[in-house]
């Protein structure tokens, strides 16, 4: 938070909380930016903090950042507290301080006042040290002279100059710098600054870095939790005193460069920033960051050789990467969003002022050590823009995209003037890189194995299905696992205003998918196609699966002509806010004008909330209920009973249980389905054996991979592969005995996944 600026050499006073840090721009300064090594330094810093008031940090910004933390300030502050105090508060260098007869004794106090004025208004600031040796000297020289003289009223005068020294040498004496080097003054040299290397010890920062970061924690923050991301990437979780928010606390790259490094990504991020990207570059992120991570690649290579500096491969690999972050890239928000335990990431208006702040799937909503600047805000506003092919300006002043990474992609949200009067903020909803899958739901609790076997079947059965729940609440990722779960036999159309299902993920494992991107129903961009002509459009492009990203408003009323139309054809789902089925029902009759026998369409609903501990400061999600939609109902399904629960959230046991009319066979739908398929048609114990032998699939996925230490047969790559062996085994057992048996289907698809994890050298 900028507070005022002064020239010559200009400085920024920052103020983060409580902390108040001075920034001097040093590289319009000869002299090297250095408080241990440069006299200059000391005193004009010192001179910025008698301008200023007492600092908890200073950071001198040349080449690099160099950043003197609170412990090192703290001696400044002593220096400019002992010259407040002697100058203004005893005035020791006025004549009636200096001795008993000003008026008479001209000469002697002409050269005491010489000797002060020069020694208390430059040394002291340049040189304390120096200045405390010269009041010693001085006293050491008064004392010669009393003794010398035979006049008793200069005696008298020399005995109390001496005594005035004293009094001045012992408020030195209180100061951090003197009792630090009182021991080692014998002999000191003016101007020598070995001393004082051994006291001030600079952080060396990079300085092509806008954001900020506080590198340490606070003091009397408690440990809460410590992890490693990414290419050992620390991050702590610390509770700070008097402050109910953790502090996300994260040390980058960035921060941990060896010198060489600093000036080699220096010199190259100059080169770079001269080529500015066109938009047509941003047309595939991706795309684009490989070539500027191939060209950062080859630049540093280039430069390390021209500076005759040994680069490993691995540094050669850390440096581009940071490069590309900081030059077409989103800076230190993209190390946070790649952490798998941040769901949400907050940057709010007006920038510099707050720092960015986490929601964490285990700690909740945290502030962290990271304040982006209004620069840096800009920039990636700039990015968004042309990323999105949206505009972002005073007309329209609303920006929905995404950012896509190798390691997240997350859903972002700009706002700037005029909606918000303090300028830009952004918030990004992180998304897994991969997709979630219903192996990883029962590994973290979202889902149970029967939850999930349940759905598998639905999915199969090609059934009309709305995922509801409020915000943050996973609905979007559950729509997605779903998409996993469609054989890949089936075409796939989704229809989103921002891209957040994992399409292009899962076009690379062979799915047959058609991605539309439709206009916003918030921005309203008039050049891009409504969502509800995209969702009418889906209809005129063959036989399809339809997956709709979110049903907001008038995409509604087409979303449920598609579902009729494509009742007992293909899957249709999409997600919704509500927490009820009746909530659905409600906002979709009421809220969005779907007429109520249209709403009918809707097979299933399937319901996703957050819930909290008892306290309040911990958070998880669940399904909490799995509902059919009956068909029987006219007006209200609530008075009618149109609503039959499934599956519902039993907290005690904190999991999904199966309902009366699920466990009795009870389901029109599941005997919908069934009335569909020879080898279940009238036989409920076939279909829920069916069901639960999808769930014992899912769950002996999980147990693998836990046993053999193999996350990655959580990963949609593994469970595509294994739902196909699954319909291949479960097809070959039908057509040898009229009926997928199910302990037939387990073992054969099991003795497969062993083979398959023996073929990958896991045992």
């Amino acid at each position: 938070m900028p507070e005022e600026k002064k020239e010559n050499p200009p400085y920024e006073l920052i103020r983060e909380g409580t902390k108040r840090t001075i920034v001097i721009d040093a590289l319009q300064v000869i002299q090297y930016p250095s408080i241990e090594d440069n006299e200059f330094w000391m005193g004009r810093i010192i001179d910025f903090i008698l301008e200023t008031g007492s600092i908890d940090s200073v950071v001198l910004s040349s080449d690099r950042n160099y950043v003197y933390p609170y412990e090192q300030t703290k001696m400044l502050n002593e220096i400019k507290d002992l010259f407040i105090f002697l100058i203004k508060e005893k005035k020791v260098l006025s004549y009636n301080a200096l001795g008993p007869y000003p008026d008479t004794c001209q000469k002697c106090f002409g050269e005491r006042l010489g000797f002060l004025r020069f020694n208390l208004m430059e040394l002291l600031k340049k040189d304390p040290i120096g200045s405390y040796v010269e009041i010693i000297r001085e006293v050491r020289k008064q004392k010669i002279f009393q003794k010398e003289t035979s006049n008793e009223q200069c005696k008298k005068c020399y005995s109390y100059y001496i005594d005035f020294l004293d009094k001045i040498k012992d408020e030195f004496e209180k100061t951090t710098i003197i009792q630090l080097a009182k021991d080692e003054i014998a002999g000191y040299v003016i101007g020598d600054r070995k001393l004082y290397r051994t006291m001030f010890e600079p952080m060396i920062k990079p300085n092509f870095m806008f954001t900020r970061l506080m590198s340490e924690p606070p003091s009397r923050a408690i440990q809460m939790d410590s992890y490693n991301i990414k290419n050992n990437i620390d991050v702590t979780i610390y509770k700070v005193h008097n402050r109910i928010e953790p502090l996300y606390h994260i040390l980058p790259p960035e921060f941990k460069l060896k010198d060489e490094e600093y000036g080699l990504l220096n010199e190259a991020r100059e080169i770079l920033t001269k080529h500015k990207p066109k938009a047509a570059e941003f047309i595939d992120p991706r795309q684009m960051r490989e070539v500027f991570f191939n060209i950062s690649k080859d630049l540093i290579t280039e430069l390390a050789k021209d500076k005759k500096i040994e680069l490993a491969y691995s540094d050669l690999i850390k440096l581009s990467e940071i490069l590309v972050r900081l030059t077409v890239g989103f800076g230190l928000a993209e190390i946070v969003l790649a952490d798998s335990k941040v769901e949400d990431v907050y940057v709010n208006a007006p920038i510099g002022f707050s720092p960015l702040i986490v929601k964490h799937s285990d700690f909740g909503e945290c502030k962290t050590n990271i304040i982006p600047s209004i620069r840096e805000a800009e920039a990636w506003a700039s990015r968004f823009r042309m990323i999105s092919g949206r505009p972002l300006d005073e007309a329209n002043p609303v920006l929905d995209t995404e950012l896509i990474t190798e390691d997240f992609r997350a859903r972002t949200a700009i706002v700037q003037n005029p909606l918000s009067p303090h300028g830009l903020a952004f918030a990004f909803r992180r998304h897994r890189a991969k997709p979630w899958t219903f192996p990883i739901y029962i590994k973290i609790g979202y889902l149970n194995s029967l939850s999930a076997g349940l759905l598998w079947f639905l999915v199969d059965g090609a059934r009309t299905m709305l995922v509801a729940g409020t915000r943050g609440s996973g609905k979007s990722s559950l729509l997605g696992s779903i998409l996993v779960n469609i054989m890949r036999k089936y075409r796939i159309i989704t229809v989103e205003d921002t891209i957040e299902l994992p399409s292009e993920y899962l076009r690379g494992l062979n799915y047959d998918i058609l991605s539309l991107k439709v206009r916003s129903a918030i921005v309203g961009e008039q050049s891009e196609m409504s969502a509800e002509d995209g969702i009418r459009t889906t209809l005129r492009l063959g036989d399809s699966c339809l997956i709709v990203g979110e049903v907001r408003s008038s995409e509604a009323k087409s979303l449920y002509e598609a579902m009729r139309v494509g009742a007992l054809a293909n899957v249709v789902a999409g997600t919704i806010h509500g927490d009820s089925p009746y909530g659905v029902f409600d906002r979709v009759v009421n809220d969005l004008n779907v007429p109520p026998t249209s709403f009918k369409a809707t097979d299933i609903i399937m319901i996703c909330n957050k819930l909290r501990s008892p306290d309040g400061l911990n958070e998880y999600r669940r399904v909490t209920e799995i509902t059919e939609v009956r068909k029987h109902w006219q007006k209200d399904p609530i008075e009618e009973k149109g609503f039959a629960n499934l599956m519902t959230y039993d907290a005690k046991t904190d999991q999904l249980v199966p309902e009366k009319m699920l466990l009795e066979g009870e389901s029109e739908i599941l005997k919908s389905i069934a009335a569909r398929s020879k080898e279940w048609v009238g036989k409920w114990d076939a279909v829920w054996e069916d069901i639960l032998l999808r769930g014992k699939v899912m769950s002996a996925i999980c147990d693998y991979s836990k046993q053999l230490n193999y996350p990655e047969m959580l990963e949609a790559d593994f469970v595509v592969f294994s739902n196909d062996m699954f319909h291949e085994i479960s097809s070959a057992i039908s057509k040898e005995t009229g009926l997928p048996e199910s302990k037939r289907v387990f073992e054969q698809w099991e003795r497969w996944l062993k083979l398959e994890l023996k073929k990958r050298g896991k045992t």
